[in-house]
């Protein structure tokens, strides 16, 4: 983990503990002696792969830096029920105000990590990378872009700043498929840059006007029915890469992939992952 991820954790960890006790965990400061300690594992309740647990380390170590874990697993692992994921051993006020904290975040990383195991699974033998999206928690998308990661599939864009995507709206609020690509031509000239740059387009209409434009490195094909992807795909001909969007989901992904596209992009793996079920018990 690099300087600057770990001050956005840093500082992630310390708005969510915020968040959960402003003034303190109230029942804890009334029930439990200031210098007891214990120990605590961490179950495993559903089957899946586990993502967070470098996050619950931190979170630990947060309340207490004298805090110790025991990893019995790493993130990335498939676990089953009845799993023991980790031992922590720490301060017990500390513990329990962490507890939530810590919980749910690795139980929504690991729905995540979960998902993305899966579509990898239906397409590991095909010549396509799944890409996640910018549909996610604010203030979160590292963590899920980091669980897609262990789950096995790609990132996309971190952000707006970071690459150049030409959607529907930018295209009629230009006037054009070709008047936006050169708009961004045109920018990326002005400021110095040399951006990814990537283009939706709804139809073969819209594709052919990319294919004389040029000027980009990626065609976005979105809801395009299987029959007409294959089509376009075909057309692009690998003068450009292609990315499928639109209507992806476990069921059809594998026939999407089948088309020949690059690039696969699920919005489902960050907006519609199940929680995985997780808890920490005192021992």
């Amino acid at each position: 983990m690099n300087q600057a991820y770990e001050a956005q954790l840093n500082d992630f960890i310390e708005r969510a503990l915020l968040e959960d006790a402003p003034k303190g965990d109230r029942t804890s400061l009334a029930c439990i002696p200031p210098d007891a300690r214990c120990r605590a594992n961490l179950l495993v309740k559903d089957a899946g792969v586990l993502a967070g647990l470098e996050v619950a380390k931190a979170i630990f170590k947060k309340v207490d830096e004298t805090s110790e874990i025991n990893f019995f697993m790493e993130d990335g692992n498939h676990a089953s029920y009845g799993d023991v994921a980790f031992q922590v051993e720490c301060n017990t006020q500390a513990l329990l105000r962490a507890e939530r904290t810590a919980l749910n975040i690795m139980q929504r990383m690991s729905g995540i990590a979960t998902m993305a195991n899966h579509f990898a699974f239906e397409v590991e033998d095909l010549p396509v990378k799944i890409l996640d999206t910018r549909k996610t928690t604010p203030t979160m998308r590292f963590l899920e872009k980091w669980a897609v990661r262990l789950g096995g599939c790609h990132n996309y864009r971190e952000s707006l700043s970071d690459w150049f995507m030409i959607k529907d709206n930018h295209i009629k609020a230009c006037m054009g498929v070709r008047e936006a690509i050169l708009r961004v031509e045109a920018y990326q000239k002005d400021q110095g840059l040399s951006l990814g740059v990537t283009i939706e387009v709804k139809n073969l209409v819209e594709l052919y006007q990319v294919l004389e434009t040029g000027k980009v490195d990626r065609i976005m094909l979105d809801n395009f029915e299987l029959p007409l992807l294959e089509e376009a795909v075909a057309v692009v001909n690998k003068r450009f890469e292609t990315e499928a969007s639109g209507g992806v989901n476990i069921h059809n992904v594998r026939k999407i992939a089948q088309t020949g596209v690059d690039y696969i992009s699920v919005g489902a793996l960050t907006h519609s992952a199940q929680s995985l079920d997780l808890s920490l018990k005192i021992l």
